[in-house]
């Protein structure tokens, strides 16, 4: 069978048709079935794991028609196996052919309307995307002293990541990387509100600390039950190497020094977990090329195929040379190897990167 294209941009050829149609299949049953039936399908014999799968997804669609629709696509089944004559001493006529052709159209109709309200939903994202693209800084912020390279990437549509860079009085500048339980339009929802309520408050705060504070207060008094966000938000000097960040329940941050790669402390509990959290100050002071590296755990949690974690030891083994080479370069290395590590596996969870390189 023809290959359709030739080689993506990280070198990985294009998926053939067959191995379109087991992608998307693979994908249909990954958010129709529940982890249980995926779970008794694996246990099942291959014959019979067809039949219980197809009865699975079928009685999931149905669960998810509204009622009119529902009840529409059943009588369309109905009429569309349906053989029916009508015999009489005056009237011979076969009317298995009009029943088919009836279900066949109710069916389509169906169909129809789930493709309007997807392309209604799909139309929705798209504009969730370009404004959540419009609110991310750009991917290489000029600022004095400071090699600064910004990523992030959503593993649907929108996702709940926050990457933000803002100027502060003095010349400083912070840097925040946010992760939002979850992914979709409900992260991303409350990822907005997260980015408003950090530039609100960022100017009249003393300190970090005393920001996340605050922050912590609104998201728990205004998030959804048991909705977090882990953030690091790291404040640089243009005079000099130092980086003074603070820790919410994210990945500790990566300090790439020309001698090795050293970890920071985990920090405090994530935003909107527990009332009057504590945190508390971290500073690190970088020589000339050194690098502070934040990122998001959808940088180790990448999965490939066999679902097997990107993981630590895999990030921490591209990471010595990186201050000859550069922030961008890094990053780049970074997000190309998970691509390449993932190939053809659906995304699991938003990718972001946050890049400081003393120049």
């Amino acid at each position: 069978m023809a290959t359709i294209g030739n080689e993506n941009r990280y070198g990985l050829p294009e998926l053939k048709f067959r191995e379109r149609v087991h992608r998307e299949y693979r994908d249909l049953k990954e958010s129709m079935l529940t982890d249980e039936q995926r779970a008794r399908a694996r246990e099942l014999w291959f014959p019979v794991r067809w039949i219980a799968a197809g009865w699975w997804l079928f009685r999931g669609m149905i669960v998810n028609l509204t009622p009119t629709r529902r009840a529409l696509l059943l009588i369309g089944l109905i009429l569309a196996f349906a053989r029916i004559s009508v015999q009489s001493e005056k009237l011979n006529v076969n009317t298995g052919e009009s029943f088919v052709t009836a279900g066949i159209v109710l069916i389509l109709f169906v169909l129809m309307l789930e493709l309007k309200d997807k392309l209604v939903a799909k139309y929705e994202l798209q504009d969730g995307h370009a404004v959540q693209r419009a609110l991310m800084p750009d991917r290489s912020p000029a600022f004095p002293g400071w090699r600064l390279w910004l990523f992030t990437r959503p593993a649907n549509d929108v996702g709940g990541d926050l990457v933000d860079f803002a100027g502060l009085e003095g010349g400083k500048a912070v840097l925040t990387l946010g992760d939002v339980a979850g992914k979709g339009l409900k992260a991303a929802l409350l990822t907005a509100k997260l980015q408003a309520t950090l530039r609100a408050y960022i100017a009249d705060s003393p300190s970090l600390v005393n920001l996340f504070g605050r922050v912590n207060t609104v998201f728990r008094r205004d998030a959804l039950p048991q909705v977090f966000a882990s953030v690091v938000s790291a404040v640089i000097d243009p005079s000099g190497g130092t980086v003074r960040f603070v820790n919410a329940g994210h990945p500790p941050p990566l300090v790439v020094r020309h001698s090795g790669v050293l970890q920071t402390d985990r920090g405090g509990p994530a935003l909107g977990l527990i009332d009057a959290a504590e945190f508390h100050e971290q500073v690190v002071d970088l020589l000339s090329g050194e690098i502070v590296l934040i990122y998001s755990d959808g940088l180790i949690e990448t999965r490939n195929a066999g679902g097997e974690f990107f993981g630590e030891e895999r990030l921490r083994a591209l990471l010595p040379g990186s201050c000859a080479s550069g922030a961008a370069d890094l990053g780049e290395r970074l997000v190309e190897a998970c691509d390449r590590f993932q190939g053809y596996a659906p995304a699991h969870d938003d990718l972001s990167l946050v890049i400081m390189q003393r120049a």
